[in-house]
């Protein structure tokens, strides 16, 4: 991960090194949020950002400068009236919402990620600190994050495979 050029270009954007270079009086930015998309890969990658963050710039995640930024994953649309919708149940809800007077016009679109909505949608719904909904990551978080990173993708196979047998009956929102 550290070879990446978009952690490298992370790393100098901070300002404050990593390892034994690390000095967090000089952290450029008290917020740092990470923005990916609403799916299950946008999940992957926060978990990855938060892995490094938590094994290579701990004070930060310490002293709480890291967030998370929670997009919607729909938005439901009827006539000129739209709402939108971070997952299955508040989808269900708005479409209710919306479908009182029958359901002739409405429409759900799945957000792919990020870049499928405009640069209006993405403002109002991600971006604009009135109406944004972000998530200040804790240390439980990121400890949570670290322990599925080892599980999940780590080098040994035996707690993947018991995580798995675990948990596959347990699994409600599956994304395909």
């Amino acid at each position: 991960m550290l070879g990446s050029q978009e952690v490298g270009t992370l790393i100098k954007a901070l300002g404050c090194g990593i390892g034994e270079e690390f000095d967090i009086d000089k952290l450029r930015y008290h917020r740092i949020i990470i923005m990916t998309d609403a799916d299950v890969d946008g999940s992957h990658i926060r978990t990855l950002l938060l892995t490094f963050f938590y094994r290579q710039m701990f004070e930060i995640v310490d002293r709480g400068h890291i967030y998370i930024a929670l997009p919607p994953l729909y938005k439901i649309t009827k006539g000129k009236e739209f709402i939108y919708a971070s997952d299955e149940e508040q989808k269900d809800t708005a479409i209710k919402d919306l479908s009182k007077a029958g359901n002739r016009g409405l429409e759900v679109q799945r957000y792919k990620g990020l870049g499928e909505m405009n640069p209006e949608q993405l403002w109002t719904t991600t971006m604009n600190p009135e109406h944004r909904r972000m998530m200040r990551v804790n240390i439980n978080d990121v400890r949570d994050a670290n322990e599925s990173f080892e599980i999940l993708m780590g080098d040994d196979v035996e707690p993947r495979r018991e995580f798995i047998d675990a948990n596959a009956l347990s699994v409600t929102d599956l994304d395909i």
